[in-house]
Order: structure tokens, then C-alpha cells, then sequence
């Protein structure tokens, strides 16, 4: 077996971080870690620098099994962490040593073992079908069994806060059956996720009063509260608090590890993880997003891409000044990065910042932001939108500065010519023809595609290829359409985004027309305008 403390955190033992999302963050629906998934997902976890890893119910699910038995042979290492095996109390009227749950506990020899065990007399007496004596007896043999063995014990109180609302005497006596007999921490369970923070904050500090027993807390998120509960939990004396990564879990989810993680390093002091593992915050949280199969919340707090992201000309004013005069934290100090945002509201103050980020200077050349932002508005009242499309604003900036590397693009345009050929059998082909100026010379160039866009792209690169050699390297890695209605009476609008790479770097362009092929042409052509553009620079810096 492995330790059983969480080391090179400051706090030490005093405080746990306590991760569930191979157990409960893999109840969300959408949700279904493999093998492979499950070590990776701890690996990161132990990278971030949490305290215990609780990996699944063995003996309940194959799977879970399986991970804690290979875990055991040698296959996961943690430098941080503990692995946790969840499992429930012996059952009803049957005896601890043969209980087969019980023995899977043992057998995935995990040095720590969560125990769940209802604290609610509803659930005691309708759901298990007993009383709290026998309750209580369960929880006692069950943790008395698993401590006698070595291994540590960690009690959830299912619906304890329903509970003690309903029946505080019942759920105490829980808490002490299982306190009494050895167990570390009594995790207070809001199961139902309907708690709101000042009343859970009092129940939490109540308990703590009344019994002196170390304090756990565990989330759920149907009131949208998980995480000011978890947080008012610790103000109150909790100093154990169970987390998913990316708040990941049933129905609403439970309380997001990095927001919780986030709030008590930045906000209350408290160093729960390794210093070193701060700033790994945000890439840790879109890796697990990553392996999840879902896509990163953009507005999570603290580690979202758009958690220091500023879209008013009023903000980027201010952050020009001071950037913290709009931003709660350094987001670097989490891992993250502030962005400027252009759109209609924007000022000169916003892009003359956004320009600083893309390595446009702007400063001092108040007539060229004065342009550049009539421009800009200019193009968002007609449907452009440059909040994702980074490369097409910076050539707008650059074309504003007239700088001569995108006054030359790579090559103009004489014609295109798109076709679509519905055959007997069904299949349907595009067909684009274009006609381009390249290196002095007139160049046609046909191709065919699955699309017309494909085909489009296909035709140029066949155009351009033998005069451009870079473009080998450029691929469109993604494609967006989104169809704009306009006011009522006039034509809806297409706006296309172009993500561009070139195997070290990505871009995204913007193109809009009523047509989607030329709005599409417009977005493709901004974003080799963009690689020729750094092409250029990247040779006149050698």
C-alpha cells in the first residue's frame, strides 16, 4: 500500500483537498472513463497537488476493480496524493466479515477507504429498511473492521444536513458511531445539493461545537452554491473538502475543484496545494476536460478562457492603467491569461491593448486607432465578429499601420468558379476552378472537394503550392458557420471562422457575406495572408 498523508503541501495533513472525480464526477451524464482514462485523470489530479485521489467503488464496478488492482501492482505512482476506495457500511443484519462490499474495500488495498452510511432517519428507516440502532451498528463495525486492518477511514454522511434539519440527534449519533470506532473525518453530505451558504456555514459550525470531531465537507450543486458552500463550509471549521474536477458530477454537478482551490489560495490564504501546483491550475483543468470528451466552460472561474477576458471599452481603459483595477487576481497566478476582447463596444484603450498583445504597437498613433476603431464597428454592424478571430484583427491593425508585409499578400485574385455536380449514383462532388496572380504569373487551378469550401481550398493550394512552399505546413484544422439574421426585411449573413495550423501554430479568421462560399473565401484567404505575413517577418529577423 501506498501512504496514506498528502506530502509537500504546507498545511500538511491539517487540510485535505480531497478529489472525486473518478468516483462521483463520473456519475455526470455524458461521462464514462475507460482504463486509461481513469490513471491519466490521476495522474493530473496528483500533478495538480490534491491530497486524496478517491478512485471508484471496488467490487461494485469492473472497471473500478480492475483500476485499483492494477494500481496496486505498481501501475500508478503519486507523489501528492492517496488513493481512495469508496464503498458503503456492511448491510442490514449481516455480518462485517462477510460482507463481500466490505471485502473489496481489503482487497484493493487502498490505504484510505471512504465509507458512505445514510445520517438521515428517512433514509434509515424508508430506504435501508431499519433502524438507527442497527444504523449505527453498521457504520461501527464497518469502520472498527477497516481501522483494525490498517486502513484509514473517512465517513460521508449521506444528507446529513437534510437530515439534522429533520432529526439532529439521529444524525449525530451517525457521526459518533463512526468517529468513536476510528474514523479520521465525519464529511458532512449536502446529497440533495440544496443548501444555501450562511445556513450550511451554521449547521457546519454547529456540529463542529457541539461534537469537536474533525469536519468534512461534500457539495453537490443544485442550488448553484457547491462552491460558496464548500468555501463557507471551511470558514466555518470544515478542514476537509471534497471536489470534481470542473465541478463534474450528477444532475448539477458538485463543487469545482479549481474554483474551490482557487478561492482558498487567493482569498483566504490557505496554501491547500503545493505552491508549484498553482499555476498549473488551468492547464490541469483542460486536460481533464479533454479527457472527458467535453468541451472546457469557457466562463469557469479562475481557469476558463474567458475568466479574464474583457469585452468593454470602459474595462480595457482601466486594465491600461492598472489591470487589476478589473481583474480579481493575476491570472497568471492560476495558469491563466488575461484577454482584450475587440468587438462593437471597443475603444481606442481596447485596442490599442489587444494590439500590444498580438505585437501590434499602437501606442502614440492616435489617428490610426481612431481609424481602426471606426473600422472595426464598421465591420461588427455588417456581422464580422473579431472576439475569436485574433489573426484577421491583427491584419486589420497592420493594414491600418500600412505596414508593407500585408500590403503585398501572397497573391490577388482574378476569379473563382464553384460547381456542384449531383450524380445518378447519389454522389455529389464540388468542383472550384480559380484564377490567381501569383509571383508575376497568371495561374488557373482546378480541384474537387466534399464540399465546396474543400473544393475551394483544394484548388488554391494546387494553385499556389509550387510558388509558396510554406504552404505544405498550412492546414484548416476547423471550420465554423453560423447563419446571422439581420434586422427584419433585409438578408441573413453568413460568418465563417477559419482555424488555421501549421503543425507549431494556430490561427482563426473571420470572412462574412450573404454567400457562405465567399464568406468562406474571405476567411481563407485572410488566414494564408496571415502565414505569408509571419513568413516574412520570421525571414527579415533572421
Amino acid at each position: 500500500m501506498t501512504r496514506t498523508a498528502p506530502a509537500e503541501t504546507p498545511l500538511g495533513d491539517s487540510f485535505h483537498v480531497f478529489d472525486t472525480t473518478l468516483r462521483d464526477g463520473a456519475q455526470r451524464e455524458g461521462i464514462t472513463y475507460s482504463l486509461a482514462d481513469k490513471f491519466a485523470v490521476a495522474r493530473l489530479l496528483d500533478e495538480v497537488g490534491v491530497g486524496f485521489i478517491e478512485g471508484g467503488w471496488p467490487g461494485a464496478l469492473p472497471t473500478d476493480t480492475e483500476f485499483f488492482a492494477r494500481a496496486a501492482a505498481g501501475e500508478l505512482t503519486l507523489r501528492h496524493a492517496a488513493l481512495v476506495a469508496f464503498g458503503a457500511t456492511r448491510r442490514p443484519g449481516t455480518k462485517v466479515t462477510e460482507d463481500q462490499q466490505v471485502a473489496a474495500l481489503l482487497a484493493s488495498q487502498a490505504p484510505v477507504v471512504t465509507l458512505v452510511a445514510k445520517s438521515d432517519v428517512r433514509h434509515i428507516e424508508r430506504a435501508l429498511r431499519t433502524d438507527v440502532a442497527e444504523a449505527c451498528a453498521m457504520v461501527r463495525d464497518t469502520v472498527s473492521f477497516l481501522v483494525e486492518r490498517g486502513r484509514r477511514v473517512f465517513l460521508d454522511a449521506e444528507h446529513f444536513f437534510d437530515g439534522f434539519a429533520h432529526d439532529p440527534d439521529c444524525a449525530l449519533r451517525v457521526l459518533a458511531a463512526a468517529m468513536e470506532s476510528g474514523a479520521d473525518v465525519a464529511v458532512l453530505c449536502d446529497t440533495n445539493g440544496g443548501q444555501l451558504p450562511l445556513a450550511l456555514a451554521d449547521t457546519v459550525g454547529e456540529v463542529v461545537a457541539r461534537t469537536g470531531y474533525r469536519v468534512g465537507i461534500h457539495c453537490q450543486d443544485d442550488t448553484g452554491c457547491a462552491v460558496a458552500n464548500s468555501v463557507a463550509a471551511v470558514q466555518a471549521g470544515a478542514t476537509h473538502v471534497q471536489c470534481t474536477a470542473n465541478g463534474y458530477g450528477e444532475r448539477a454537478g458538485n463543487a469545482d475543484l479549481f474554483a474551490v482551490v482557487g478561492n482558498l489560495v487567493t482569498k483566504l490564504g490557505m496554501p491547500v496545494i503545493p505552491t508549484a501546483s498553482v499555476p498549473e491550475l488551468s492547464r490541469v483543468s483542460h486536460a481533464l476536460a479533454e479527457i472527458a470528451n467535453l468541451a472546457p466552460d469557457t466562463h469557469q472561474a479562475y481557469v476558463g478562457a474567458s475568466a479574464f477576458a474583457h469585452k468593454a471599452g470602459l474595462h480595457a481603459s482601466a486594465i491600461k492603467v492598472d489591470p487589476l483595477l478589473y481583474n480579481h487576481i493575476d491570472p497568471e497566478v492560476v495558469g491563466n491569461d488575461m484577454r482584450v476582447l475587440v468587438t462593437e463596444m471597443a475603444g481606442q484603450a481596447s485596442l490599442e491593448l489587444k494590439g500590444r498583445e498580438l505585437g501590434v504597437d499602437l501606442a502614440g498613433q492616435p489617428a490610426v486607432l481612431t481609424s481602426a476603431v471606426r473600422r472595426v464597428k464598421e465591420l461588427e454592424s455588417r456581422g464580422w465578429s473579431f472576439e475569436a478571430a485574433d489573426a484577421s484583427l491583427e491584419l486589420l491593425l497592420r493594414r491600418e499601420l500600412e505596414e508593407s508585409s500585408v500590403d503585398s499578400p501572397p497573391f490577388t485574385l482574378e476569379s473563382y468558379r464553384v460547381i456542384l455536380d449531383h450524380r445518378l449514383d447519389g454522389v455529389i462532388v464540388s468542383e472550384a476552378t480559380v484564377k490567381v496572380h501569383v509571383a508575376g504569373t497568371r495561374v488557373i487551378a482546378t480541384a474537387e472537394g466534399n464540399g465546396p469550401v474543400h473544393a475551394l481550398d483544394a484548388a488554391l493550394r494546387q494553385a499556389l503550392s509550387p510558388y509558396l512552399p510554406w504552404l505544405a505546413d498550412v492546414r484548416l484544422s476547423d471550420y465554423k458557420v453560423r447563419i446571422l439574421a439581420d434586422r427584419p426585411g433585409t438578408d441573413a449573413v453568413t460568418r465563417v471562422l477559419v482555424e488555421s495550423t501549421d503543425r507549431e501554430h494556430e490561427w482563426t479568421t473571420v470572412g462574412v457575406h450573404g454567400n457562405i462560399v465567399e464568406a468562406s473565401w474571405l476567411a481563407l484567404c485572410d488566414a494564408l495572408a496571415h502565414k505569408a505575413m509571419r513568413v516574412e517577418a520570421a525571414s527579415v529577423s533572421r
